[in-house]
């Protein structure tokens, strides 16, 4: 945490009666929304890109992401005042390619995943010799990524159970490990979108190849297969996972918004939604929840609110 101490934001631990009546669970929720970049992502890629020797971060910096993770490399190599060259997806939102740009990095687009903006960016690291800061499978980056269970075990030290959006893994896996290393009784349990199960199935032996096809309204969480490096650290420090749909994500989205009056992402919803949704038992317990990310297009806040009222009948939610 030294390291990037003074680079990133210490975020809130927060409440809603709401929720809590709802669900008779005592959740916090760890607002990294309001992170800097508007995501957790930042963390990694500003210990990674900061611990970076001379010689390596003046090669410039290439990265893949779906969107969170550029803007936070864009904003690390800005500060190390080193150039930066991001692969995005074509899909990735309008908001995270233009904040990528806006943070001084160039952008690339192309593919319709991240693993094919990945791809992309290997083959151009390969001709350029540029240094690659990988948006999960990297110690540095899931140490930093780890800060978030630090912060909140420092914000309320009896917390029993913690629940983390998982694409790639880093997230989960440095959480996991910093938990585990402190605080060994807190349960960590991932929270995946139905729609890509990567390493939901590898969890939970459903299946142990990268997926063909993957579809979620969470960007964030797109990808077809779990990091080399995150999903050994995963298999031995994570309690449990989970899966939630479109809808039970969207749900979580509008109760952010029409209740907290805050704008979530898919990915940063996941955790929440398994708690609003049930996929989790918090009765009674002390419950921290990752909002892992803001950067949401307001131009598709109309297809969440209708993807949500399905989620609203089934799980009879206000």
């Amino acid at each position: 945490m030294e390291r990037i101490g003074h680079q990133v934001h210490r975020t809130p631990l927060k409440q809603s009666a709401t929720l809590n009546a709802y669900t008779g669970g005592d959740i916090y929720m760890k607002m990294e929304n309001l992170q800097r970049t508007g995501s957790f992502k930042v963390r990694g890629a500003m210990n990674k890109i900061m611990s970076l020797p001379e010689v390596d971060a003046e090669k410039g910096i290439i990265a893949a992401s779906a969107g969170n993770h550029a803007q936070g490399v864009a904003l690390a190599a800005a500060m190390r005042n080193v150039p930066s060259k991001i692969f995005m997806p074509k899909r990735t939102p309008s908001t995270k390619v233009a904040a990528t740009r806006h943070y001084g990095a160039g952008v690339v687009l192309g593919g319709d995943t991240y693993n094919e903006a990945f791809q992309s960016a290997l083959e151009d690291q390969q001709q350029r010799g540029s240094t690659f800061v990988h948006a999960f499978d990297d110690p540095k980056v899931m140490a930093g990524q780890g800060t978030v269970a630090l912060e909140m075990l420092q914000q309320l030290s009896d917390l029993e159970v913690i629940l983390v959006p998982v694409g790639g893994g880093g997230l989960l896996a440095g959480m996991a490990s910093a938990v585990k290393a402190f605080h060994p009784k807190v349960r960590i349990i991932g929270v995946q979108a139905l729609g890509a199960p990567a390493t939901y199935n590898f969890f939970t032996g459903r299946g142990k190849g990268p997926l063909e096809h993957v579809h979620t309204i969470a960007d964030g969480l797109l990808v077809k297969k779990p990091g080399e490096l995150t999903f050994p650290i995963i298999k031995k420090y994570v309690d449990d996972m989970v899966t939630v749909t479109d809808e039970e994500i969207s749900c979580a989205i509008m109760f952010m918004l029409e209740r907290e009056k805050t704008l979530v992402e898919g990915a940063g919803a996941a955790s929440l939604a398994a708690v609003i949704c049930k996929k989790v038992n918090v009765q009674g317990k002390k419950v921290g929840c990752v909002i892992s990310g803001g950067n949401i297009d307001p131009g598709k806040i109309s297809v969440f609110r209708d993807l949500s009222k399905s989620a609203r009948q089934l799980h009879h939610i206000l």
